[in-house]
């Protein structure tokens, strides 16, 4: 009974700590005379205004009989198409100005704010994919017996993670990138795949090395040659212990993201820069980029939990 008095005034506390904080934000607000307006922060997320047509040169309209809308340039060249509307603005000969509303789309479509989101999603997801490899090669060569494996391995892990991951970005994007052709997105994934597994080797090495090593002798006394035994009987007891720590260097990568914005990817942390500058709420802007950066660093959280409780139910 007094367990559950105690966690009852422990939940109590909480509401009450954030209650204050965000009583704190909100006061801070009209201390600096902020005006929240969060209405203009939702068609970036989820815009359903209707979406204008615009003519890209001057010339006449012509909708044919099928009621398909082009417009026949002036000065010769080729017509402008609009296969797709709901709604003509301009009727068939009309004349047109470059710039015009021609035709409207209805319907919803995502914002910036939602399409950012989901490119920051891509992007660490396919990083994420990579840099396991990364870690779990580099990890074994770590353990390896041949020392050239381990002199490579040392290397990678040190260099990467003695020098910033905006450096990285930088030379991988305008040295590799153009030597290798790779676009903005691709230079991106590699960058963050790099970066992330060298920590992620390391993570391995350490559990590895922190199964006892008469699990690798009695394997080998069974008859298992060292691939076997390292694949059945080491790696899965070391990723069990590795789990947490995985976990937090991937909320990492997700949160480490942000930075491919330099090299002009717009992922969630650009969409939110572009809409700052178009919406005038930074604040909203700013506390939903964070909220949803969160729900994704928080479902890939929730994600491993059950992963580690699966596992360790498998004992």
């Amino acid at each position: 009974m007094q367990t559950q008095s105690r966690r009852w005034l422990g939940h109590g506390l909480y509401f009450v700590i954030m209650a204050t904080l965000i009583a704190g934000v909100y006061f801070s607000g009209q201390k600096i005379n902020y005006t929240w307006h969060w209405e203009r922060l939702w068609p970036y997320v989820i815009n359903t205004e209707p979406q204008d047509i615009i003519a890209q040169t001057d010339g006449t309209a012509v909708v044919n009989a099928s009621g398909q809308l082009s417009i026949t340039p002036d000065y010769g060249g080729a017509p402008q198409i609009v296969p797709d509307y709901d709604s003509l603005v301009a009727r068939d000969g009309d004349l047109i100005f470059q710039g015009d509303t021609i035709a409207r789309i209805e319907g919803w479509r995502f914002g910036p704010i939602a399409e950012g989101l989901w490119v920051t999603i891509e992007i660490s997801f396919l990083a994420l994919i990579f840099s396991i490899l990364l870690g779990v090669i580099f990890g074994l060569m770590r353990v390896a017996h041949g020392q050239v494996w381990r002199n490579l391995a040392v290397t990678y892990v040190e260099v990467i993670r003695g020098t910033p991951l905006l450096v990285q970005i930088f030379i991988v994007y305008f040295f590799i990138g153009t030597v290798f052709d790779l676009d903005r997105f691709t230079a991106g994934v590699a960058a963050l795949s790099i970066f992330t597994g060298a920590y992620v080797a390391e993570i391995v090495r350490g559990g590895i090395q922190s199964v006892p090593p008469g699990q690798m002798e009695a394997a080998r006394s069974l008859g298992m040659n060292y691939a076997q035994a390292m694949t059945y009987v080491v790696m899965p007891q070391a990723i069990k212990r590795t789990l947490p720590s995985l976990a937090g260097q991937f909320i990492n990568l997700i949160k480490d993201s942000s930075l491919v914005s330099v090299i002009s990817i717009t992922d969630l942390t650009k969409a939110g820069r572009e809409v700052v500058s178009g919406s005038f709420a930074p604040f909203e802007v700013w506390f939903a980029v964070a909220a949803l950066y969160l729900l994704v660093t928080g479902s890939l959280s929730w994600a491993i939990q059950r992963l580690e409780k699966r596992l360790a139910a498998s004992d």
